[in-house]
Formats: C-alpha cells, sequence, structure tokens
C-alpha cells in the first residue's frame, strides 16, 4: 500500500532525514486509524500527488514533524505558496507551512493577500504534543509553542505512558522524602548519593574514576546549584574535570569530526556519527538556553534534564567525556530549575547502571537512523573519511518521546528502590552497631565490615568470611549481626514515608 504525507515525501524527494515514526499508509479502512506502528488511512480521505496537497495533509494528520519540514521546505516555490494563500488566505495549516518556510528558507514571501490571517494556530497541537507558553508570529498568527527554538526543538508525544509519567512527580516525593530527616541523617545519605552517582556514572563508560577524580566530579556536582551559561570555556573546563585520561582534555569543542565506534574493525565498526562541527556552536548555544531556563521555564524539570542531556549526548561537542558531562547536565539542569535543593540529589545513574541497556536503546534509537545518513570510507587506523548525506535538521529536530519515558521511570527507580533502601540500610546500621556494643566487645571497623557484608548477602554472613573473622570476633557475635540485621530490615521510620 502507498504512504502518503512525510514517508512519501521524504522518499519522493530523497530529504536525507531519519525515518517517519508512525508513516500513513493508504490502507483498507473506512476511517483515520492511529495504529502502534502507522496511521491508517482510507483511500478516499488520501490527499493527490500534488507537493503541498501532501504536505498540508500531513500537517494535519501527522503532526509537526519540524526536521521534515525543514527539509521539505527547500523543496516548496514561493510562488506555490502565495497562490495557494490568494485561494485560502486563513487557512490555519497553510499559514503553518508558510511561517515554517520562511523561517527554515531564510527569504520571506512577499505581497501577501491583505486578508491573511484569522484564528492563531500553534504550530504544535497541545493534544498531541507535550509544547511550551506559546510566543506569537504576528505576520501568520502562528504561535510557537516547541520545546526549544529553531536552533534546538525536540518534540515529546503525549503518548498514553508519557501522560502517565507527566501525573507523577518523582522529584518532588524524593525532596519530601529527604525532608523527613534530621541533619545528620540527611547528610550521610547526601555522601552516599553524591558517591553512587560518581561511581555509577563512571561505570556507564566502563571505568572507574581514581579517588582525584571521583572527588572532582563529586565536587562539580555539588555545585551544580550555581548557574553558569554553558560556554565552550566552562564546558571544557568541566571536560578536563571528568576526563581521567590527561591526554583527553580538551581545550574547545572539537573541531573535527568524532565518532563511536565498537570493537568490528573499519567503517562497519562505526556506530554513531554527531552533527558536523560547524553545527555545534548553534546547538550548544541553544542547549544552554534550554538547561538554564532562558527558554520554555514551564517545562516540566525532568523533561527539561532529558532534552538537556539526550540533546547534548548526540552533539558530541568533545572528543571524550561527553557522556559523563551528559549526565552531570541532567543535574545541573534539575537544579536550575529548582527541583533540587542546594546540596541535594538524586543518583540517576544508579538506576540508569542497572538498566544500561535500556539506556543504550534510548541513545541507539536517534544514533542508528542517525548513522545510516553518513558515507563513512576508512582510510587507516584510527583515520575515517565522513560524508555527510543526510539534513542537519536531525539533529535539531528528535524525538524525545523514549528518551522521557525512560528518565520518569529511573528516578521513580532510584527514589522507590536505592533512596529508600539507603535509608534503610543505614537505620539497620546504626541500630545494629548499637545492639552488638551493648553485648559485645568488637573493633569498630570490624564490626562495620561485618554489617556491610551480611547487608549485601541478605543479612548473613557466609562460612567463608566466618572464617576469614574467625580470631577476630565471638563465634556468637555472628549469628547476633544476622539476628539484629533481619529485626531492624524495614524499621518503621522515614523508610517506609512516602
Amino acid at each position: 500500500m502507498p504512504a502518503v504525507g512525510y514517508a512519501r515525501l521524504r522518499e519522493q524527494l530523497n530529504l536525507g532525514t531519519l525515518p517517519v515514526t508512525r508513516p500513513a499508509v493508504v490502507r483498507p479502512v473506512t476511517r483515520i486509524e492511529a495504529m502502534t506502528d502507522e496511521l491508517s488511512i482510507p483511500a478516499r480521505s488520501a490527499p493527490g500527488d500534488g507537493l503541498l496537497e501532501q504536505i498540508l495533509f500531513a500537517l494535519k494528520h501527522e503532526g509537526t514533524d519540524l526536521a521534515q519540514l525543514a527539509a521539505i521546505c527547500a523543496h516548496v516555490p514561493g510562488g506555490d505558496l502565495l497562490a495557494a494563500l490568494r485561494a485560502q488566505p486563513t487557512g490555519g495549516y497553510l499559514r503553518k507551512l508558510c511561517y515554517l518556510w520562511e523561517r527554515f528558507t531564510g527569504r520571506r514571501l512577499e505581497d501577501l493577500p491583505p486578508e491573511v490571517g484569522g484564528t492563531a494556530y500553534p504550530l504544535f497541537d497541545p493534544e498531541k504534543y507535550l509544547t511550551a507558553p506559546a510566543t506569537r508570529d504576528s505576520r501568520w498568527r502562528i504561535d510557537f509553542n516547541g520545546l526549544g527554538d529553531f536552533d534546538h526543538c525536540p518534540t515529546v508525544r503525549l503518548t498514553p505512558q508519557i501522560q502517565q509519567c507527566l501525573a507523577r512527580d518523582p522529584l518532588g516525593d524524593a525532596m519530601a522524602y529527604l525532608k523527613s530527616f534530621a541533619p545528620t541523617q540527611l547528610e550521610r545519605v547526601l555522601g552516599w548519593a553524591y558517591l553512587s552517582e560518581t561511581r555509577s556514572s563512571y561505570a556507564l563508560e566502563g571505568e572507574a574514576p581514581g579517588g582525584n577524580k571521583a572527588e572532582a566530579f563529586a565536587a562539580a556536582l555539588r555545585h551544580a546549584h550555581v548557574p553558569h551559561d554553558l560556554t565552550e570555556e566552562y564546558l571544557t573546563g568541566l571536560q578536563n574535570v571528568v576526563t581521567p585520561n590527561a591526554f583527553s582534555r580538551e581545550a574547545s569543542f572539537r573541531t573535527r569530526q568524532n565518532y563511536l565506534a565498537n570493537s568490528v574493525p573499519g567503517a562497519a565498526g562505526v556506530t554513531y556519527v554527531p552533527p558536523p562541527q560547524d553545527e555545534v556552536l548553534s546547538l550548544m548555544r541553544s542547549i544552554d538556553r534550554l538547561a538554564n531556563g532562558k527558554l520554555c521555564p514551564a517545562i516540566p524539570p525532568l523533561v527539561r534534564a532529558t532534552l538537556v542531556s539526550f540533546g547534548f549526548v548526540f552533539v558530541h561537542p568533545f572528543l571524550d567525556g561527553n557522556g559523563r558531562l551528559s549526565r552531570f547536565l541532567a543535574h545541573y539542569t534539575l537544579c536550575q530549575s529548582g527541583a533540587l535543593p542546594k546540596g541535594h540529589i538524586l543518583p540517576l545513574s544508579i538506576a540508569m547502571k542497572r538498566h544500561e541497556a535500556e539506556y543504550l536503546a534510548a541513545l541507539i534509537s536517534f544514533s542508528r537512523p542517525a548513522r545510516e545518513l553518513w558515507n563513512v570510507t576508512w582510510i587507516d587506523g584510527d583515520e575515517f573519511q565522513f560524508e555527510f548525506r543526510g539534513h542537519p535538521a536531525i539533529y535539531r529536530y528528535w524525538d524525545a518521546t523514549d528518551s522521557v519515558r525512560f528518565m520518569y521511570r529511573m528516578a521513580d527507580e532510584t527514589l522507590r528502590h536505592d533512596l529508600h533502601g539507603e535509608v534503610e540500610f543505614l537505620t539497620a546500621y546504626d541500630a545494629t552497631i548499637r545492639a552488638v556494643d551493648e553485648r559485645f566487645d568488637v573493633p569498630g571497623s570490624t564490626l562495620s565490615k561485618l554489617i556491610r557484608m551480611a547487608w549485601s548477602n541478605d543479612c548473613t554472613i557466609s562460612q567463608n568470611r566466618r572464617k576469614q573473622f574467625a580470631g577476630l570476633v565471638q563465634p556468637e557475635v555472628f549469628d547476633f549481626i544476622e539476628t539484629s540485621l533481619r529485626e531492624f530490615r524495614n524499621p518503621s521510620g522515614p523508610a517506609e514515608q512516602v
């Protein structure tokens, strides 16, 4: 069955864009039906073969796909738009197209019919997309309500799963939970959170940070509440902090094409090619505006953090350290949005490491089709030649729906599983220390080790550990520690709140 709308235009015009997420296809149906992976169109509702008919159909029925439209507008003659306007001067979808045509081509339609106008239309349908407060273009009476600006504007579709995410507030729940603790206990929990975020973020890169690097990364996280313009100089300084290898530290954003690769030799091993270096600066300036709340201040904080974090890693402005920086920027964005008070952190990377395959899948959903738009030729060693066959709009306007859903899941799980679990451990740890001290004389360091070993082994001290410590403690201490931890596990205290 023939495709129509965006999918047809993409193929017909060889647009160099990513495949359409849910293409419109003519099917033997009686009405337009939104299926899981396509939009089924009855033959009587299909548009004609004309270019404008296909575009207006796509805008009306498939939504506003800026990447496709940016590439399409280069093929639309301005005279055809003026002729269409004279026939339908108040058409909302036609005005959307004219507005976008002027933005994407940098040209201006002259001699407009005087009656052009009418009801103002949002660029993104608020019933289909998560939107931001609108800015009206008075010339076309079109309200720009995207999650960014024309330099970088990802979209989040209002799927049932996304609506469920937006109905929750895991960050608010986490902060309310932490407020229930006394200052000394809160300090211990936050210390664990910073250490765990540092270790997990590096672990996602297959690295274990040395002492100095771990401290430097944790210090950067602790200062994430301090606002900074995400300038090239500032981000380069951060890249130097988070990169363990001194030879991988940068002096600026990259000045040559970089890439990601797996263990397969040659061009076949190149798994992702980020945008050409001359696109980096404008993308990063827009990501800066988004992270610092200069754009779309009403975006939910976790959504904003997702757009910044994933957007940064897709741009890949450095040759190394991009993954760690992207996760730092998620925390920075949450702090700048006010969702995390000074000194607080929700260590999302713990859950992300536990669900590393899903994290990679969220990244690959963009990187893999983007890779298909590059010709990569292996020259020698680590040297490649890159030729971009696509449209640069793919890096500016990408679908963040699955990424946002993933981040909400990670925030929920970090709160329910990891944060609650650490508080439960600290409560049981303190109670067990007191109970043992009342009955036995055990060196503090030894007791601490035994409690941690037992806790990580379902409150059981293995026979090997008993033999290892047999000369340091009485045999009955092992059983007492196990019994105490089980008794104090799941205490009726703060760990059961929220």
